[in-house]
């Protein structure tokens, strides 16, 4: 089971930090990624991190700007946003893969556990 938490209402410029926490599993196996989902928009990659932490992905909307970390101790990944923009705004997902090879880390369709969602809302 994912939880993802942490959105909310900011303004532009800002920033936030998302935090997925998973339970049941041995977290260390598996890859991790963000994904959001914007009104009548398809879910689309935001980032990913390996499972060791060694390698981590952007979007190249969020690239330079997002960080994204893992604590597999707590396992728990979290997504720093920075100069948050308008365009920010959707829910975003928290979802994870078993084993999951670093070719396969950036396309949704290879991960099938998936937390609720938190909305973030940037305002301008």
């Amino acid at each position: 089971q994912l939880q993802a938490c942490g959105g909310g209402l900011v303004q532009a410029g800002g920033s936030l930090r998302l935090t997925c926490t998973a339970s049941g599993r041995t977290f260390i196996n598996y890859a991790v990624g963000w994904f959001r989902q914007a009104p009548g928009k398809e879910r689309e990659f935001v980032a990913a991190v390996s499972r060791g932490a060694d390698s981590t992905y952007y979007a190249d909307s969020v690239k330079g700007r997002s960080t994204i970390s893992r604590d597999n101790a707590k396992s728990t990944v979290y997504l720093e946003m920075g100069t948050l923009k308008t365009e920010d705004t959707a829910v975003y997902y928290c979802a994870a893969e078993r084993l999951l090879a670093l070719d396969y880390i950036t396309p949704r369709r290879y991960y099938n556990f998936w937390g609720q969602g938190t909305q973030v809302t940037v305002s301008s």
